[in-house]
């Protein structure tokens, strides 16, 4: 506690160290007498106060610091002397005479002020060498494959976004262009043969009820697509009974959950929606299987992220995003559209839906920004469209049906394009 300026009180033996005076303090020293302490702080020192450290024990405590060993030393010895001073001169304060005391106790404390100041001073003091700046580094070049890329006043999608600081504008080009990177960490390629209890139909089984999980839970469909990722490059990995595969589906979802969702679901959650056919102890046990067979990296790039983003580069209207979306998420269940990368997967998604919609082809901005040209995706428009061709199974109608409702524009019954229409805008 900072002594008020002027003559500061002087502490004999037994007396107490002066206290703020607030209402606690008053209400304390009125409830009873204050308790003497075992020691007390040395003299024109300020009260003490710490979290870890009781106050009578301070001055035992020793920090050193780089570079102020011999100010420290110096310092303590200052403070032992001082201390030894204090104690001589307060046994000379009792035998003499109360005028000359306080002459003296004022004369020494003026004494001891200017020490300090004297003190503090050279605390301050900085040497005149220190003093000199530094010359600024000279400017480095940056290597050429680390500058940022220049993007085309007429490719520019993200300058209008330039004050939502949630779209990221200044490095939404580079954000994208990395997960696509990253896209070939993951590729993937027909596992099936490693399965020797599964089939393609029962993972197309597994997704249907996945996509009705992701709607009665109302999750994101980030959540969705990123649970069938991790399915397929554990079932990569690690042959499953046929038995436990809703099991590995279910917690693929709690894990994506809790990676997407603001408040995913808990895992009593996810055994109710698996009519308690697994215990808690395997959930678990499966979720942590999981984790390690990914080595924990569980940020896979998805398809739904560069739909969203490639719609955006030709201002696709909510109707032709959705029916895009409709076709990205029936391939989900395609066991022959797994090995294809996210990226390209949306791009062949978006080409079909403005092809259906007449809205054009693949526009110079979708190559700029995608990275594929027209003859990159033609093999995967033509798988799509095989895929959408075929009679639907009554077994997988959940896609189907959830797109077929007025929220999603009813997209699933719109008529498929001509296939001459669509090898015509693949031929251009």
């Amino acid at each position: 506690m900072p002594f008020p300026r002027g003559k500061k009180p002087t502490v004999t033996a037994g007396s107490k160290i002066p206290k703020l005076q607030t209402a606690t303090t008053t209400e304390n020293q009125e409830e009873g007498p204050q308790v003497k302490r075992s020691s007390s702080p040395p003299h024109g020192a300020p009260k003490k106060r710490t979290a870890f450290i009781d106050i009578t024990n301070a001055h035992k405590v020793q920090i050193s610091l780089p570079g102020r060993k011999k100010e420290t030393s110096k310092k303590q010895a200052k403070k032992t002397s001082s201390t030894s001073v204090s104690a001589k001169n307060q046994a000379n304060l009792k035998k003499s005479s109360s005028v000359s005391s306080e002459g003296t106790s004022a004369e020494r404390e003026k004494t001891d002020t200017e020490e300090e100041e004297e003190e503090a001073q050279r605390d301050v003091a900085t040497p005149v060498e220190e003093l000199v700046v530094a010359a600024p580094p000279a400017a480095v070049e940056v290597p050429a494959h680390l500058q940022k890329q220049a993007i085309p006043e007429e490719f520019d999608i993200d300058s209008e976004n330039s004050e939502d600081c949630y779209m990221c504008p200044e490095y939404a080009k580079e954000i994208f262009d990395y997960l696509k990177q990253r896209e070939e960490k993951f590729v993937l390629c027909d596992y099936m043969p490693q399965q020797p209890s599964l089939n393609p139909e029962m993972r197309a089984i597994l997704i249907d009820w996945l996509v009705e999980v992701q709607e009665n839970f109302e999750l994101y469909h980030e959540t969705l697509y990123l649970a069938v990722k991790m399915t397929d490059h554990y079932l990569s990995q690690t042959p499953v009974h046929r038995e436990m595969l809703q099991l590995v589906g279910s917690t693929a979802m709690l894990i994506a959950s809790k990676f997407e969702e603001r408040s995913p679901p808990c895992v009593d959650d996810f055994l109710y929606i698996c009519d308690d056919a697994y215990k808690r102890e395997e959930l678990i046990s499966t979720e942590a299987s999981i984790l390690q067979k990914l080595s924990f990296d569980i940020n896979i790039p998805i398809p739904y992220r560069f739909l969203r983003r490639y719609a955006k580069c030709v201002s696709a209207g909510m109707d032709t995003l959705t029916l895009a979306r409709y076709y990205c998420e029936m391939s989900l269940m395609e066991m022959e559209l797994v090995s294809e990368r996210g990226s390209l997967l949306a791009s062949a998604c978006l080409l079909m839906a403005l092809v259906t919609k007449d809205l054009g082809g693949w526009s110079p901005i979708l190559q700029f920004h995608s990275g594929y040209q027209m003859s990159d995706l033609a093999p995967v428009v033509r798988k799509l469209h095989t895929m959408l061709l075929a009679p639907p199974d009554d077994k997988l109608r959940a896609i189907r049906n959830k797109y077929s409702h007025k929220v999603f524009f009813e997209v699933a019954s719109l008529p498929l394009v001509n296939v001459d229409i669509l090898e015509k805008a693949l031929s251009q």
